[in-house]
């Protein structure tokens, strides 16, 4: 590619963050570089600057400078019918607009250099009724579980972007931390920034450069002073913001060896050494009445360790009746 070009954003590629649409169409650039192309102004949305993490709509046209020939991309594999059906059963809310999904732990939500399997590549298992195939408008760790939104039409999907935009969608984490935060309900303010290692990036405070990341907590129950049981509201949507700012707390979440070392590990086999974060319920607003909440069943080996703890999932209450 000689010249610069100006490519649209398609119906299946709305709600994509941008540095996610380059990837796909050029796997050979770093993030490095796609920065450099951002900063400079190499790379526009409808003809004005933007950041790597901006969530696309359709009909948008990105300026795309002389690079190598983009990939096409790539089709998404049949699913196979037992994969599919699996994924039917993970359906916990379905409307015209969108499908909430209980995620489970260890299924990627989209693919990368060594991820072939993840939900992204099996969204026409969801298509149910509607002519378009699915569309992810926001992501969870590949080790998080819990409620994930789906939007079912290429609508649905810029109106679920402007409102996570807005603020308007909320999340609520359930996270069992090794330790007990000094402060029992509080505001965690600490801007983030990614650090890249030989493990692959992890988020570390970074006052000067980093970008705004706020989280809402409170502890909901204690283990002595061995575990706690929080409640998370995440008010930004930063990679890792939840197990970094909970490590910053001194409370790194159980299993988090990346942010928590060895602290973020029990000794014995009370509980098991997955990550143990979980986004327990949405909600959605729905102009037309009451907004939509959803909640999502712990995983199972979160469960047990509830059991193993002696804690109660009615303890919490219902999610974002608290603090308001």
């Amino acid at each position: 590619m000689s010249e610069a070009t100006q490519v649209s954003v398609a119906e299946d590629e709305a709600g994509q963050r941008l540095d996610r649409w380059f990837k796909r169409r050029f796997p050979d650039m770093t993030h490095g570089r796609l920065e450099k192309l951002l900063r400079t102004g190499q790379i526009r949305v409808d003809g004005g600057r933007a950041k790597a993490g901006l969530r696309l709509e359709t009909g948008q046209t990105i300026r795309v400078p002389p690079l190598s020939p983009p990939a096409e991309p790539a089709a998404p594999r049949p699913v196979p019918e037992h994969e599919a059906q699996a994924l039917r059963r993970m359906v916990l809310y379905r409307d015209d607009a969108m499908i909430v999904l209980a995620k489970p732990p260890g299924l990627a939500v989209q693919g990368g250099t060594h991820t072939t399997r993840h939900l992204d590549g099996m969204l026409d298992a969801l298509r149910f009724d509607s002519a378009e195939r699915p569309r992810l408008v926001h992501r969870l760790d590949k080790d998080t579980s819990g409620a994930l939104l789906l939007a079912r039409t290429a609508a649905a999907a810029a109106a679920l972007t402007a409102a996570f935009r807005r603020h308007d969608i909320r999340k609520a984490y359930w996270a069992l931390v090794v330790g007990v935060p000094d402060v029992a309900q509080g505001r965690i303010s600490a801007p983030l920034s990614k650090l890249p290692g030989r493990h692959g990036e992890r988020m570390v405070v970074d006052e000067e450069d980093g970008r705004d990341a706020v989280t809402d907590y409170r502890v909901v129950e204690t283990v002595g002073e061995r575990m706690a049981w929080l409640e998370l509201e995440p008010r930004t949507g930063r990679t890792h913001q939840l197990r970094a700012h909970c490590a910053l707390l001194g409370t790194p979440i159980a299993g988090d060896g990346k942010y928590g070392g060895a602290t973020a590990f029990i000794p014995g086999d009370a509980i098991e050494t997955r990550l143990h974060l979980h986004a327990r319920a949405i909600l959605v607003p729905n102009p037309r009445g009451k907004a939509v909440v959803v909640t999502a069943p712990l995983p199972p080996h979160m469960a047990e360790a509830f059991r193993f703890f002696g804690l109660n999932e009615r303890d919490a209450g219902d999610p974002f009746t608290h603090g308001e």
